[in-house]
């Protein structure tokens, strides 16, 4: 149920509005109340009419700008870039800030390509070990980050060791074969 709900929340988010509760529930084909009671609820974002802004995909300004059919939405992490194109079914454009450097690095995402137009090209993606479904947001998706290259992530490493960093186009196979899993 609650991969019905990212993938459809994705989906919808991708059009750049805010989504009612009712429409997420409609389109994931579940009650309104189960979306309260699925994992990883309480990441849900919502604005001051109760409608979802954000999960995963938000349209509350991060670190990650996913540029989209002209739309300008954000993700919660780095992996996350790398997962939507293939769940929205459309290319993105991919600006972020190397923590460590402040470096942006740049790149398109596209379903069927994959990872083009990496700048730097050897920029590095950080994936954190250990992930609680209850509290996606705080275990996988905030140390999710881009790093300009391997020594920049070096302070990540120490303070995630049971992670992994990978050059942004190893990454993005691997990751693809985790979305096919969880969100077809």
């Amino acid at each position: 149920m609650t991969s019905d709900l990212i993938r459809a929340a994705v989906r919808l988010l991708a059009m750049g509005a805010p989504v009612s509760t009712a429409q997420l529930a409609d389109a994931a084909g579940v009650a309104v109340a189960d979306l309260a009671d699925a994992p990883a609820a309480k990441d849900i974002e919502y604005d001051d009419e109760g409608r979802v802004v954000g999960w995963g995909l938000t349209l509350i300004p991060t670190r990650h700008a996913f540029l989209v059919d002209g739309r300008e939405l954000y993700t919660w992490c780095a992996a996350d870039t790398l997962l939507f194109p293939a769940i929205i079914g459309s290319r993105a454009r991919v600006e972020s800030r190397c923590p460590t450097t402040d470096v942006v690095i740049c790149l398109t995402v596209d379903p069927r390509d994959g990872v083009t137009d990496l700048w730097p090209a050897n920029a590095v993606i950080s994936i954190p070990g250990d992930l609680d479904a209850a509290r996606l947001r705080d275990s996988c998706c905030s140390p999710g980050h881009f790093f300009a290259d391997a020594q920049a992530a070096g302070d990540w490493i120490a303070q995630y060791p049971t992670g992994t960093v990978l050059p942004v186009a190893d990454a993005y196979p691997r990751l693809q074969a985790i979305s096919d899993l969880l969100f077809n």
